[in-house]
């Protein structure tokens, strides 16, 4: 078989284990879980210490998981408010391109112009831009995964 990893976002809750079944026994420290579905399950501690990280104190490419997973992600050390990172999925199939990209690029206004997938930030201003991670964005451990609540 195949080794696989998964992101996702999950509300838990340590809760030991309310009875026996055949990985637990009632007592055994664990969590409650609720997926974004609503489906609401127990998990044994150490399973779930492994599968789970809280949504603080990532590494970049943990960070990067979740962006790609469609969440919004920032650093704790950084200084503006409101700033984070999304991925976006570009055009690869190619979008009409409007007068000042045709301009920038000398092509016809409407041609078809593709782009690739790209991070983009919103900056403290409230603009937004293509951001490129620095080396010591990516060797931080202090990335975070904004959530609406």
């Amino acid at each position: 078989m195949k080794m696989y990893i998964g992101t996702k976002l999950i509300k838990a809750a340590p809760q030991e284990c309310q009875m026996d079944d055949h990985n637990s026994r009632a007592g055994d420290p664990g969590y409650v879980v609720e997926y974004e579905d609503g489906y609401t399950s127990w998990s044994p501690k150490e399973v779930f210490d492994n599968a789970y990280r809280p949504l603080e104190g990532l590494t970049f490419g943990q960070a990067l998981e979740a962006a790609r997973a469609g969440h919004r992600i920032q650093r704790h050390g950084w200084n503006g408010k409101n700033m984070f990172v999304v991925f976006q999925k570009g055009y690869p199939e190619g979008i009409p391109c409007n007068a000042q990209t045709a301009e920038a690029f000398n092509i016809t206004e409407g041609e078809l112009f593709k782009v690739q997938p790209y991070l983009q930030m919103r900056c403290a201003d409230g603009s937004h831009q293509s951001w490129v991670a620095s080396q010591s964005d990516v060797l931080s451990d202090d990335w975070r995964v904004l959530t609406g609540e």
